[in-house]
């Protein structure tokens, strides 16, 4: 196979991957708004898939974390890239198969850390960017939990004397607002992290066929940010209701005031670290945060029966996926890819 075709597959791979990322995280945007009725289920998909084509639009900071700090560029192979995405893509579908939340990002990040460490070992991976991000990935949803709940705190002292009815026609329309900011920041964090991995790709390419090592510059080429965009609006236009279904009821039974300060919660913290460059977990932070403003009604309010098997998701995510990527690395040798 030559190297075109390969990297030809490689592009394929990653957006199959921000299609399927895409399809996974519908409910990242639009679990809370459904599930209190603000919204119409297709209405809701239609705008979460708008608004993350949009927010996929501004900025590629983070997808310059991925491809630069996670793997020295001496040592990828566009072999090693199609198993990140590849091992990837396997464990999305198994956790959206299950209606589990896990986390397309450290996904993605497995994949890229397990084959990269079957190539070379440790040297081939940045262990400082690597630490970064694992920083940021698990600093995050504590933020978006405290958030909310120090968030609801404050409403319910500042409503304390407005009736409910009035509040629960106040916040239905807020959370056209919130569900609206939620899907524009998941855009901008989640469709980056494929651009970097195929911008990986494209300057391993572009160094084999000089014949030499890639010469440091990563820039994301603007097609690779307008495909990116659209394959993972696609992928959210399609709906993964497996999930939408846990995280909008599973959970903690959602009322618009809850539902507005989650996701406003989530979506400043996603915001902010986009705006710093940092890949995080669009569906911990919205998971957590949604657990956050449920554990002020009551501990209890929250289903932790169900949070547990969240858990267990999101701690075997990195393990399982650098392991699988691994695994597909060394058939993609034996292949002769």
């Amino acid at each position: 196979m030559t190297t075109l075709t390969l990297l030809i597959l490689v592009i394929l791979a990653g957006l199959l991957f921000d299609f399927i990322n895409g399809f996974h995280d519908t409910a990242n945007a639009i679990a809370t708004v459904v599930s209190t009725g603000v919204m119409r289920p297709r209405t809701a998909v239609l705008m979460a898939a708008a608004l993350n084509v949009f927010g996929a639009l501004f900025g590629t900071a983070v997808a310059s974390t991925v491809g630069r700090d996670t793997v020295d560029p001496a040592f990828v192979t566009q072999s090693m890239v199609l198993a990140s995405l590849c091992s990837a893509i396997a464990w999305n579908l198994f956790t959206w198969y299950f209606g589990i939340p896990s986390s397309s990002s450290h996904a993605l990040i497995g994949g890229l850390v397990g084959p990269a460490y079957a190539v070379a070992g440790a040297r081939a991976i940045r262990s400082a960017g690597v630490e970064k991000m694992l920083t940021a990935l698990l600093v995050s949803p504590l933020f978006g939990f405290l958030a909310a709940f120090f968030g609801m705190v404050i409403l319910y002292w500042c409503l304390r004397r407005v009736s409910q009815s009035r509040v629960q026609h106040l916040f239905r329309k807020l959370q056209l607002a919130s569900s609206a900011f939620m899907a524009f920041s998941h855009g901008g964090n989640d469709a980056q992290k494929t651009m970097g991995a195929i911008t990986m790709a494209l300057l391993a390419y572009e160094a084999g066929t000089r014949g030499g090592s890639p010469d440091g510059k990563f820039a994301v080429p603007s097609w690779v940010v307008i495909a990116c965009a659209i394959a993972m609006g696609a992928g959210t236009a399609c709906g993964g209701w497996r999930i939408i279904h846990t995280m909008g009821s599973k959970i903690f039974k959602l009322r618009p005031i809850h539902g507005c300060c989650a996701e406003t919660s989530a979506a400043l913290v996603i915001t902010g670290a986009t705006h710093l460059g940092f890949p995080v977990s669009t569906t911990h932070c919205i998971t957590s945060a949604i657990m956050g403003a449920g554990a002020t009604t009551r501990l209890s309010a929250v289903s932790w029966g169900v949070t547990r098997r969240i858990l267990w998701a999101w701690v075997l995510t990195i393990p399982m996926t650098a392991a699988l990527g691994a695994a597909l690395f060394w058939v993609f040798q034996q292949m002769g890819l």
